[in-house]
């Protein structure tokens, strides 16, 4: 019998949680199949699991630095491991309710008082006296609320939620700016090579327009073909300050992005001349390893378990709050009676509390909070079909990239045998110039225009790795870059 009371008496304590328990909704079938089903070239990736660094795979020692610094001295991954820690501390604010709250105090007061109240309700004395008297008081109080109802641990649980949502978001910022990163090098990289390949361009049509000075200078040709000459040259030379202003701009970036001051421009970054380059095909993995390494899902998950478990905090205002409350101390005027069991003040009891009839606050805030968990869901919803959406977009998008470059690469070959021909050719007298400008010209918009598509095949590259959601496993603890003033 004792045995069957301890175990009522547990049960009771402990409450039943009112509201829905939570179950972890369900995400489209097609997101566990194959990703990139519908892609033209399956060459360009594999159903291998993506590598937690995937910045790795370009085995470029400058990138893996730059990439690692950033995951360590970002501003935005720093931001977002403090709101981390904010919610782990609002956690164990909410476990604190499961204990007793207590208050210990002690007082001292040298007070007057007066006999007017006494002759003020039939007193007799004569005038008003005052006195004058030493109080001293200590105390201390318990509390403890009853989880009847299951509302604090409905808020636990809640909590829960936000602090593992806030781990996912530092995940995804720690995703996004790895993918940034990796991204403003490889424009670094491909702007210089791109702005190589102008200088080189510009020298041989230098060289065209020298031949085609001398030539007119001897009587062989037209003004006109000079002048042909010198506007392809300044074609050319203009787009060597934009390729320098971008490379900068992006060096600029990628200093911001691992902490530092822009005008902090990284040396092995600024000595990149050649976009870097995987060697083996992408591993994409599948779909549904998709959806459990992206972060922002994750987040939208767990966020959604805390908003569930608040519809129960709701729930619970409906019903009576019982604290047990309890108070000893001591009274005494003067210090020697203080310590006598006559000063001993105490008090315990049961408080009941409930907002009963009227309950239009409290069934208000169960709605919204239904209300609220209905958008976690619609949350959800959206970042699994995001995710999916990006990812299909990135592949296609990769593969595409990849098929138009190798069509450039043979077309930049083409245009410059074409062109050495034309000048053989040209030299023998058996092309006139207007062939050999045209050659010129081919040559020069085939050579850019592979040059742009390395550019577009890298940062296709990137924008996949971002898609497919790696990058946050076994990141380095966030601080704060050193900094002179900081130093100080």
């Amino acid at each position: 019998m004792k045995r069957s009371m301890t175990v009522a008496i547990a049960a009771l304590l402990s409450g039943c949680a009112v509201g829905p328990n939570y179950e972890r909704p369900g995400t489209a079938p097609r997101a566990s199949g194959t990703l990139a089903e519908g892609v033209q070239t399956p060459a360009a990736v594999s159903a291998q699991p993506l590598p937690d660094h995937w910045w790795q795979l370009y085995e470029d020692p400058a990138l893996d630095r730059l990439v690692t610094e950033a995951l360590a001295h970002n501003a935005s991954i720093r931001e977002a491991a403090a709101n981390l820690q904010r919610a782990r501390a609002v956690l164990s604010e909410q476990r604190g309710a499961r204990l007793p709250s207590t208050d210990l105090s002690a007082q001292y007061s040298r007070q007057q008082g007066n006999s007017a109240a006494a002759a003020a309700f039939g007193g007799t004395g004569a005038g008003v006296r005052t006195f004058q008297f030493d109080l001293f008081q200590s105390g201390f109080d318990v509390s403890y609320e009853l989880d009847l109802f299951g509302g604090v641990t409905r808020a636990i649980e809640a909590g829960r939620g936000d602090v593992a949502a806030s781990a996912a978001q530092l995940d995804a910022a720690r995703v996004s700016i790895a993918a940034e990163t990796a991204r403003a090098y490889v424009a670094v990289c491909t702007n210089a090579a791109q702005l190589a390949v102008a200088h080189e361009t510009v020298e041989l049509q230098e060289q065209t327009l020298k031949l085609t000075t001398t030539l007119f200078d001897a009587g062989r040709g037209t003004r006109r073909d000079v002048e042909r000459a010198d506007v392809l040259l300044a074609q050319t030379q203009a787009q060597l300050p934009g390729f320098d202003a971008e490379r900068r701009a992006a060096l600029y970036a990628l200093a911001t992005l691992t902490g530092r001051p822009a005008a902090e421009i990284d040396a092995d970054a600024a000595n990149c001349t050649a976009p870097p380059t995987i060697k083996s095909v992408i591993p994409a993995g599948d779909g549904a390893a998709l959806l459990a390494r992206r972060p922002d899902i994750r987040a939208a998950e767990r966020s959604l378990a805390a908003d569930t478990a608040r519809i129960g905090v709701a729930i619970a205002d409906l019903y009576p709050r019982i604290q047990l409350l309890g108070s000893i101390g001591q009274n005494a005027t003067r210090g020697s009676q203080f310590f006598q069991p006559t000063a001993v003040r105490y008090s315990f009891g049961p408080l009941i509390s409930w907002n009963f009839p009227n309950q239009t606050i409290a069934r208000a805030r169960i709605r919204q909070a239904r209300a609220s968990a209905d958008a976690s869901l619609a949350r959800f919803d959206g970042a699994v079909l995001t995710a999916l959406n990006e990812t299909e977009q990135a592949l296609a998008r990769y593969a595409g990239a990849l098929d138009r470059n190798a069509a450039l690469v043979r077309a930049e070959k083409s245009s410059g045998e074409a062109a050495r021909l034309s000048r053989l050719r040209f030299d023998a007298g058996a092309d006139n110039f207007l062939q050999l400008i045209q050659a010129e010209s081919d040559r020069a918009s085939a050579r850019a225009a592979r040059a742009q598509s390395d550019a577009a095949v890298a940062d296709a590259q990137v924008s996949l790795f971002k898609a497919l959601g790696g990058g946050w496993q076994d990141a380095p603890a966030p601080i704060r870059r050193d900094t002179p003033a900081a130093a100080q």
